[in-house]
């Protein structure tokens, strides 16, 4: 049977808590691009030089946005659960 040794193992800890931190930086970076397609659309909205087919664009883009943070934001807890497992 093979071992892992408490190094490597805190070495692979170290490394997946990285990752949990990277996941949930790219979720609050998703988050801020829901935010500013949602703000977008909105400034647009009403305005005869928009096409009438930019905010719905625009809100579907965001709502991707989002959808992507919650799924970066479960992936990340995921791996903390995996990591102090």
């Amino acid at each position: 049977m093979v071992t892992e040794s408490p190094r490597a193992a805190a070495c692979e800890s170290d490394e997946l808590l990285g990752q949990v931190r990277t996941l949930r930086q790219d979720a609050d970076l998703m988050e801020a691009y829901a935010r500013r397609l949602r703000d977008t659309a909105a400034t647009l909205s009403g305005r005869p030089a928009a096409p009438e087919w930019s905010r719905a664009t625009l809100e579907q883009q965001a709502a991707a946005c989002a959808t992507a943070a919650d799924q970066l934001r479960t992936a990340a807890q995921a791996l903390l659960a995996h990591a102090r497992g």
